[in-house]
């Protein structure tokens, strides 16, 4: 396993953008093995194979694969052996722990190559700034960021549809299958102001990302999690004809149950 990233020739000088760079491109591949392919990464995680690791790439992918060989690794090493408990816990639960212990190895990453490119104080400072600007992995996974968002924010009426009658997707203005929602009514615009801020700081389920003013987005009926329709394959158009909408995290434990 060579971790990818700024291994091979002897060290350059390197800036804190750069690694956090390679942070960032390593945390959008962990964040795909725990959202939208954790049915595949659930499956390569199998209790009956030997100590496993969960890889995440500066590409933006992500592997399941032994630990590295060499003594000592090129790299900080992820958390052994997370194969062996995922049939003894909750999935939910096995899912919130690998996202813990990848937090804690983006970490060690980056601030090894921190430490091998001889950053001083301001240098660090700035690198976990930016760093600390994204939502950690465990609270993308687990809806953490979200709920802490809506503490401080006043509730929106997203679901003030889902009792009664549910105009067309076309038209509702909080559709799941449609762009988030902008002031449309003079007289309810302070309210759907507030909706606005709420959405504008809404994260994607699959890549942690916030929300881009005209990027389509669409919301699990289950979790309550919003995605990029592009994340998770979904077009607008393809949107219109979905009645109920399943992430790929949700339609994967109602298939196990």
């Amino acid at each position: 396993m060579d971790g990818g990233g700024f291994m091979g020739p002897p060290p350059v000088p390197r800036t804190p953008e750069d690694v956090f760079h390679d942070f960032r491109g390593r945390r959008a591949g962990l964040l795909k093995a725990l959202t939208t392919d954790v049915e595949k990464f659930y499956r390569l995680c199998d209790p009956e194979k030997e100590n496993l690791c969960l890889y995440g790439l500066p590409n933006e992918t992500w592997e399941v694969n032994l630990p590295a060989e060499e003594v000592p690794p090129e790299l900080p090493e992820p958390a052994l052996g997370i194969n062996f408990a995922r049939d003894g816990m909750n999935e939910k639960d096995w899912l919130s722990l690998v996202a813990v212990h990848s937090d804690s190895w983006l970490m060690s990453v980056a601030f090894y190559f921190g430490t091998r490119f001889a950053f001083d104080k301001e240098s660090r400072k700035r690198l976990f700034s930016m760093i600390n600007n994204l939502p950690t992995i465990y609270e993308v996974v687990t809806g953490t960021a979200k709920k802490e968002h809506k503490e401080k924010t006043p509730k929106s009426n997203n679901k003030s549809n889902k009792s009664g009658s549910k105009p067309s997707r076309q038209s509702e203005p909080n559709s799941r299958g449609s762009k988030m929602p902008h002031p449309k009514v003079e007289e309810e615009s302070e309210r759907e102001e507030e909706q606005q801020e709420d959405h504008e700081s809404a994260l994607c389920g699959s890549c942690g990302q916030n929300y881009g003013q005209d990027e389509f987005w669409i919301g699990c009926d289950l979790c309550d999690k919003w995605f990029h329709g592009k994340c998770v394959k979904i077009t607008p158009a393809k949107a219109e004809h979905i009645k109920q909408y399943k992430c790929p995290s949700c339609s994967s434990k109602r298939a196990k149950a």
